[in-house]
């Protein structure tokens, strides 16, 4: 047991409490807890959108498919989740910033109806329990690790959870962007620093690069067949576009000062992302040549030991206080943004309906007892969920909004055609279908469950909205009039 490093760690974790108590001392409602008063500035959206996106997958799971396989097996992330940001700072942040909404459900709800509020709510909210439970699945790992396997993999995560959520109830958004703007230095200056000693240890980085090279590990397209296009696509679309309709993403968006630095923000996040994305692959590649027998053996059983293990195992106690303060930064700031994101969502845009009489002291309280709530049932989920890589946690957990919600947001900023029926239509055949190619092996197979249901979600828009309507709704088409939400700025 590395007992020095354990204590060092859970001290860190520790002092993210104090962040969280001092943030919540400044929460006065529910627009200061969930989008942080929409007052943070550039530097500060640069660095939750970052930080945020920066998750156990980018530390631990995206080098394992990589040197397993090449680029064209990461193609989804860093690759699609960089795109997603830059798309939804030059395409969706000015024009959602402009409506001064609290969740990504107010515009469904204002754009729609409330019936497209609720089922795109859902399914938002459904969608974070695989990318949750991932980070959570995470922290046990590392307490794990440090402890030598005196801590079980399910105590770790209970005990990281535990952590985790007691600051983001106490301090929100708030909490969440001043703890990931420290996390993000932590991350860069540890990772950079283990990227430097790596590449000393191996030889240099141009024998790294060069292994990398022999192994085509840079091969980034796919063959050239129909099918491996096909699923290529998929695979990049998937958190591409799925992300986009996300509360976490909508909550940085509207988290900045103003319209303005919503778009730079994202923009400058995303780029930031896919370049350091690489640092914790070029290190994986490097502990090839520094222990070739360990991480032969390694990512033949558990590709996800090799990063830690190369860390334990061959660095000093300086690297290793940094990698694993990196490793609990990427974890941190991604688990407490997507325990913030759904309760937000459920409180706003579902249990408002349920409980319309509802104050917003009473909502603030709402909120802070459903993160509880998620906080269990993710924790549960990640439990049950053990073995499962980490990487397909995450990738699984945006197809469901790719193909049910991203479609309906799209078309309602930018076609004034979009009506409630081609909403509906569009949500019910883009998750039936996904649902049929997902439970019928021999269709997934063929053709990629999550690019056929994107596909039925676009025809099911355009023919619901040109067909005679059944469905009556009366949305405000102009961003002009679209609703204040009573707690905007």
């Amino acid at each position: 047991m590395n007992t020095a490093l354990l204590i060092l760690v859970i001290l860190y974790l520790l002092g993210t409490l104090a962040i969280g108590a001092w943030a919540g001392s400044k929460i006065k409602n529910t627009s200061d807890f969930a989008v942080a008063g929409h007052r943070l500035p550039l530097i500060m959206v640069v660095t939750t959108s970052f930080a945020t996106w920066f998750g156990a997958e980018t530390v631990l799971g995206i080098p394992a498919k990589f040197v397993n396989g090449s680029m064209r097996e990461i193609i989804e992330d860093p690759f699609g989740a960089s795109m997603c940001l830059v798309f939804v700072g030059l395409f969706f942040a000015q024009k959602l910033y402009k409506m001064n909404l609290l969740t990504i459900g107010d515009y469904f709800r204002n754009r729609y109806g409330i019936v497209v509020e609720i089922l795109c709510s859902t399914l938002i909210i459904l969608s974070y329990l695989g990318w949750v439970a991932a980070q959570i699945t995470a922290l046990g790992l590392v307490f794990t690790i440090l402890s030598g396997g005196a801590i079980s993999p399910a105590v770790g995560m209970i005990i990281g959870t535990v952590l985790v959520l007691i600051y983001v109830i106490m301090g929100g958004m708030l909490a969440v962007v001043y703890t990931d703007f420290i996390q993000m230095i932590v991350l860069v200056i540890g990772l950079s620093y283990i990227a430097w000693i790596s590449s000393s240890l191996a030889g240099g980085t141009s024998k790294v690069l060069a292994l990398a090279n022999e192994k085509e590990l840079f091969r980034i397209l796919p063959e050239p067949t129909v099918k491996d296009w096909l699923f290529f696509v998929g695979a990049a679309i998937t958190m591409m576009i799925g992300s986009i309709p996300q509360q976490d993403v909508f909550q940085r968006v509207m988290s900045a000062k103003d319209a303005k630095t919503a778009r730079n923000g994202a923009v400058i996040g995303g780029l930031s992302y896919l370049a350091f994305a690489f640092v914790p692959m070029f290190i994986v590649v490097s502990s090839l040549i520094i222990m070739p027998v360990e991480s032969k053996e390694l990512l033949k059983d558990d590709p996800q030991r090799v990063l830690p293990t190369l860390i334990l195992n061959h660095m000093p106690f300086f690297a290793q206080v940094l990698f694993f303060g990196a490793l609990v930064s990427a974890i941190k700031s991604t688990s407490s943004a997507t325990l913030l994101a759904p309760s937000t969502s459920f409180v706003e845009n579902i249990l408002r309906h349920l409980w319309p009489t509802l104050d917003d002291r009473h909502l603030l309280k709402a909120m802070r007892i459903s993160i509880f709530v998620f906080a269990f049932s993710v924790l549960t989920y990640a439990i049950v969920s053990h073995g499962t890589p980490i990487y397909d946690m995450v990738s699984a957990a945006y197809q469901i909004t790719l193909v049910g919600a991203f479609v309906p947001l799209a078309f309602g900023l930018y076609w004034r055609g979009a009506t409630t029926q081609g909403a509906i239509a569009s949500i019910v055949f883009g998750v039936g279908v996904w649902l049929v190619f997902t439970l019928v092996p021999s269709l997934g197979k063929e053709f990629p469950s999550q690019l056929a249901g994107l596909i039925a979600s676009i025809l099911g828009m355009i023919d619901g909205s040109m067909l005679p309507q059944w469905i009556a709704h009366s949305p405000a088409t102009e961003e002009a009039t679209y609703q204040v939400h009573p707690t905007g700025h």
